[in-house]
C-alpha cells in the first residue's frame, strides 16, 4: 500500500524556552548537589512529561509548602510566586531555591516599583493561572486589578485613574494584548507601562513562527498541556491567522482525532511547533508517529534563531 504524502513544516523556534530550560537544570542540579528528596511547590513547567522525568530523579511534587517537611529544600516554580510563600518558607526554615523566570521576576519587580509609586496597576492576564497569582501577590491585596480581555478593558470602573500603570502575564497572545494596552491608553492617556514589554521573547517568536506557517499549511499542530497558557495561545494564533483546522496536542488521544480530521482531497500541509515548556522529544515522538502513516516530507521552517541563555542561581553554580 503506498503511503500519502504530506509535508511537515517544523515550526523554529519550538518547544524549551530559556526559562523553561533553566527552571528543569534547577530542580535536576539541586537534586545532585542537596540529594533526593527535593520538593517542588506546582509544576516547575506546564508539562506532565517533564515533571515525571524529574520525579523518577527524586524531585516531589507538592501543592503547597506545608505538604513537604520543615527544613527540606524547597523549589518555586518557573512561574513565580507571592511573597508570601517565600515568607512562609523561611519561617519553616526551608532552604528556597527560586526558579521563576528572569523575565517573570522583571514583570514583579515592576508591579512592586508601581505600588512604591503610589500607583494602582491593571494586570492583563489569566485569573487564576500560576503566573498571575504570583505577580499579583507581590504587593498587597487590592493593589492589583486583574484584566482579561478586551470587552474588560473597555469597560472597567477605575475609582481615581490619576496615577495607573500596567503590567502583562508573560504568555498571552501579542496580538490580543496590543488591542488591551490601546484601549487602557485611550482611556487612561497618563498609564505608564514597562520600559520593555512584559510578553516574553519566546512566546513572541513561537507565535510569529505559527502566524509564518499559517500562510503555507491546510493544519497547524501544537504539542503542549492543556494547562499551558502560551501553547493555548499558539492554537489561537493559528486559528486567527485562517487556520482553522489547528489542534492542541497534549496526548496520544488529541493526535488520533486529528488523523481522523485528515482529508486528502488537496496537498496536505501540516506546520508543527510545541509550547515553550514541551520538549523536543514530544516532537520527534510525534514525527515518528506520523511517518509510520505517511511518506513525510519533513521541512525547516525556521524564522528567527534563538541564543538566550539564564543562568542558574548562586547557590547551584
Amino acid at each position: 500500500m503506498v503511503k500519502q504524502n504530506i509535508n511537515l513544516y517544523l515550526a523554529s523556534p519550538r518547544g524549551f524556552c530559556a526559562g523553561v530550560d533553566r527552571a528543569v537544570k534547577i530542580v535536576e542540579q539541586a537534586i545532585k548537589k542537596f540529594g533526593s528528596p527535593i520538593y517542588v511547590r506546582h509544576e516547575i513547567v506546564h508539562n506532565k512529561d517533564v515533571v515525571k522525568s524529574l520525579e523518577n530523579l527524586g524531585a516531589i511534587f507538592v501543592d503547597e509548602i506545608t505538604d513537604a517537611p520543615e527544613n527540606s529544600t524547597i523549589i518555586f516554580s518557573a512561574h513565580g510566586v507571592p511573597k508570601s510563600v517565600f515568607i512562609n518558607a523561611k519561617k519553616r526554615k526551608m532552604l528556597s531555591i527560586d526558579a521563576t523566570c528572569p523575565l517573570v521576576t522583571k514583570v514583579h519587580n515592576e508591579t512592586i516599583k508601581h505600588f512604591n509609586s503610589h500607583r494602582k496597576i491593571l494586570l492583563i492576564g489569566h485569573k487564576n493561572h500560576p503566573e498571575v497569582v504570583g505577580t499579583m501577590g507581590q504587593v498587597p491585596d487590592g493593589n492589583v486589578i486583574l484584566i482579561e480581555n478586551l470587552n474588560e478593558a473597555k469597560n472597567i470602573y477605575i475609582d481615581g485613574t490619576n496615577n495607573l500603570a500596567y503590567a502583562t502575564q508573560t504568555t498571552l497572545s501579542v496580538d490580543d494584548t496590543k488591542e488591551i494596552i490601546e484601549v487602557l491608553k485611550q482611556r487612561f492617556p497618563g498609564i505608564k507601562g514597562p520600559s520593555t514589554e512584559d510578553i516574553c521573547y519566546a512566546t513572541t517568536n513561537r507565535q510569529l513562527a505559527v502566524k509564518s506557517m499559517a500562510n503555507v499549511c491546510d493544519y497547524v499542530l501544537v504539542i503542549g498541556a492543556q494547562n499551558s497558557s502560551n501553547s493555548q495561545r499558539l492554537v489561537e494564533v493559528a486559528k486567527k491567522n485562517g487556520v482553522s483546522n489547528s489542534y492542541l496536542i497534549s496526548e496520544e488521544y488529541d493526535l488520533n482525532v486529528f488523523l481522523n480530521k485528515l482529508n486528502f482531497k488537496n496537498s496536505i500541509n501540516i506546520g508543527l511547533t510545541a509550547g515553550a515548556s514541551a520538549p523536543e522529544t514530544l516532537v520527534q515522538v510525534l514525527i515518528s508517529k506520523l511517518k509510520k502513516k505517511f511518506d513525510v516530507n519533513l521541512i525547516d521552517h525556521e524564522v528567527v534563531k534563538e541564543d538566550i541563555i539564564f543562568n542558574l542561581p548562586k547557590v547551584l553554580r
